[in-house]
């Protein structure tokens, strides 16, 4: 399946909610929002300190959703054996598993890095009193934007260098099979699309948490 044609579009949808949410004003009176408000709308937004750019390159690295997120992937990969080169056996899948690994923590240090320069902010911010359309919006939008130092939404630049860079760096230690242009792209939109997903977890799951989850109780 060809990933491109859909993040396309996902990011024409992006800058047209980038564009409602600059020309959106922001009431002084405003009670202040929680602290994952998007801060396009809702004042006050507290700049990325490098301390919480840290933590989240170790969250978005090595924490629990994204190393479940790893074993699925590994898992489909040793399933089909691909690439061929790796078997489809147990040590295939540990192949597999830190491949994925050594890509995911070569793109997040790239963002985080190039971020850290222009103050660009990698964190998703939950939707802030919008119906399910507007959250779905807002998973889809924060895939391609990113908040400044001023807490106005713009493209996420830094993500746009370190999704393609990475991909294609890698294929100078990737399997012969999948070590070519044509892999790297596909790996780029899948990556896209991925972070929608991951979006969406952190969106709606603490949705979930409270009214099933709770339910027993």
């Amino acid at each position: 399946m060809n990933s491109l044609p859909v993040i396309a579009a996902a990011a024409l949808l992006a800058s047209g909610v980038l564009a409602s949410a600059q020309s959106v004003q922001v009431n002084p009176n405003q009670q202040a929002a929680p602290p994952n408000a998007p801060s396009a709308s809702i004042k006050p937004y507290h700049a990325i300190t490098p301390r919480q750019r840290l933590q989240w390159f170790v969250q978005s690295t090595v924490g629990p959703e994204t190393l479940a997120v790893g074993v699925f992937s590994a898992g489909i990969g040793t399933a089909r054996d691909a690439p061929r080169e790796y078997g489809g056996h147990w040590g295939g899948f540990a192949d597999r598993y830190g491949m994925r690994l050594t890509g995911v923590s070569t793109g997040n240090a790239m963002e985080a890095g190039l971020g850290a320069i222009w103050g660009e902010d990698p964190r998703y911010f939950r939707a802030y009193h919008q119906n399910f359309a507007g959250r779905i919006r807002n998973v889809i939008a924060m895939s391609f934007l990113a908040h400044n130092r001023s807490g106005q939404l713009s493209p996420a630049y830094a993500r746009y260098i370190a999704m393609p860079g990475n991909n294609f760096l890698s294929n100078t230690w990737r399997a012969d099979s999948e070590a070519n242009n044509r892999a790297a792209a596909v790996r780029t939109g899948l990556g896209f699309l991925g972070l929608m997903g991951k979006n969406a977890f952190t969106e709606f799951w603490p949705d979930v948490e409270r009214g099933v989850l709770h339910k027993g109780k």
